[in-house]
């Protein structure tokens, strides 16, 4: 017999749960679907949300060929024997065949090419899926020919709405009557997958006893699992956007928050020298001057965590995470690198003075390299004015102190040697 979640696969959009704004009254599919004809698109979405089901449905709505390619199996030959096959199928007045291709984004790009002029000349209507941002992932052509319809997590009333739909019509469980008692493990476990969701439900039932009602709480499901499935990529798009949010917690100084995006990390299998040097960054680029220190800690915690392993070195990336989360920020000295990165492509290589000039020769004595230079250990304070930039530059500045109490000493010091007017607060 199929797996439940193959059983439960919808066939046509009244049965099928979740992505209301893509296919509820209105929305922009369904108004495509009721006019009777479809452009090439992508849907985007986590795995489990329905992006296969939902290309089915419309090639099934619209009684066109429906051929399919999974970008992990198929290589260029594939794509066009489909292509071909599309063709000879394709019939006066008929909408184009639907060719869905699965993981889309995994095809090289020869396979996405060998794709485009089919979609162009109409021979088929692309529908592609995929876990990863489009952007990154197809190339620019074929991305320009299809819209991208992003899927959501299914909510947790979509899911439950599901669960009793199941439980009552799929022709093996409907057999028995299920209580639902706690649903809190069931939905925490499914994370917005519907196919987690069926599956948790098809593990429960198999494992219950084989007559009698079936209880569904959160410790027969948690026995069931025995282990938490969480949704974590290490090469896809939750990797990225969970290093986003634990940065950009750090960034907004809220150590609750950027503690969970690091326990989720930790608990996702992540590297800890990725999560390591992404701390040493955020500490130069988020802290900076406003706390020097951060970046010694967070360079500090990188090298206990290379020396002592795992599981241990979840303390000391828990320590830095919390120091750099609770520190004061500056991002002046970002800010100051990128300004003069931009400077020198746009001003290229000016000349360095002749003063500021290395003199090793006598030859370059008697061109004037080093003359003028004033040591300025030699002075007062150990200080002298005198030009450092190109003559083109001069007077450019390139740092700008942030109010903060580190920078305030700094920003005081550089009005001593510079003057008030350099550095003055903005």
């Amino acid at each position: 017999m199929q797996p439940l979640a193959e059983r439960m696969r919808p066939l046509t959009l009244d049965n099928y749960i979740g992505q209301k704004h893509l296919v509820g009254p209105g929305a922009v599919l369904r108004k495509m679907l009721e006019s009777g004809h479809v452009n090439s698109f992508i849907l985007w979405g986590p795995p489990g949300v329905g992006k296969t089901t939902l290309a089915s449905i419309i090639a099934r709505k619209l009684e066109v060929p429906f051929f399919t390619l999974s970008a992990v199996t198929s290589g260029v030959k594939d794509v066009r024997d489909i292509i071909e096959k599309a063709r000879s199928s394709r019939f006066f007045n008929q909408n184009n065949p639907i060719l869905f291709i699965d993981e889309i984004h995994r095809f090289s790009k020869s396979q996405q090419d060998s794709l485009l002029g089919a979609v162009e000349q109409g021979v088929v209507t692309l529908i592609g899926a995929t876990t990863e941002n489009p952007s990154f992932e197809v190339i620019r052509p074929l991305l320009s020919r299809c819209q991208v319809y992003t899927l959501k997590p299914l909510e947790e009333d979509d899911l439950m709405q599901l669960a009793h739909y199941t439980v009552e019509h799929d022709i093996e469980l409907s057999k028995r009557v299920f209580h639902f008692t706690e649903t809190g493990a069931l939905l925490r476990y499914s994370a917005g997958d519907a196919r987690k969701l069926l599956n948790i439900l098809e593990l429960v039932y198999e494992s219950a006893p084989k007559d009698g009602d079936i209880e569904i709480k959160d410790e027969i499901v948690a026995n069931c699992l025995q282990q938490n499935p969480l949704a974590y990529d290490k090469d896809g798009e939750m990797h990225y956007d969970i290093i986003s949010a634990f940065i950009k917690s750090i960034r907004g100084s809220d150590p609750d928050a950027a503690i969970y995006w690091l326990a989720r990390m930790i608990e996702g299998g992540e590297d800890p020298a990725f999560i390591a040097r992404r701390l040493v960054i955020s500490a130069s680029e988020d802290i900076g001057l406003a706390n020097p220190n951060a970046l010694l800690l967070a360079n500090a915690a990188f090298d206990a965590v290379m020396k002592i392993g795992w599981p241990e070195g979840r303390i000391p990336l828990a320590e830095a995470t919390i120091y750099l989360a609770t520190s004061p920020k500056s991002n002046s000295a970002y800010m100051a690198i990128n300004d003069a990165l931009q400077n020198v492509q746009e001003t290229g290589n000016q000349p360095v003075p002749l003063h500021l000039r290395n003199a090793p020769t006598s030859l370059m004595k008697d061109l004037g390299y080093s003359k003028g230079y004033k040591y300025a250990h030699d002075y007062e304070g150990n200080f002298v004015l005198q030009q450092f930039l190109p003559d083109e530059l001069k007077g450019q500045q390139f740092w700008q102190p942030q109010n903060n109490v580190a920078e305030d000493r700094l920003r005081a010091q550089m009005e001593k040697c510079w003057g008030k007017d350099k550095y003055e607060k903005k």
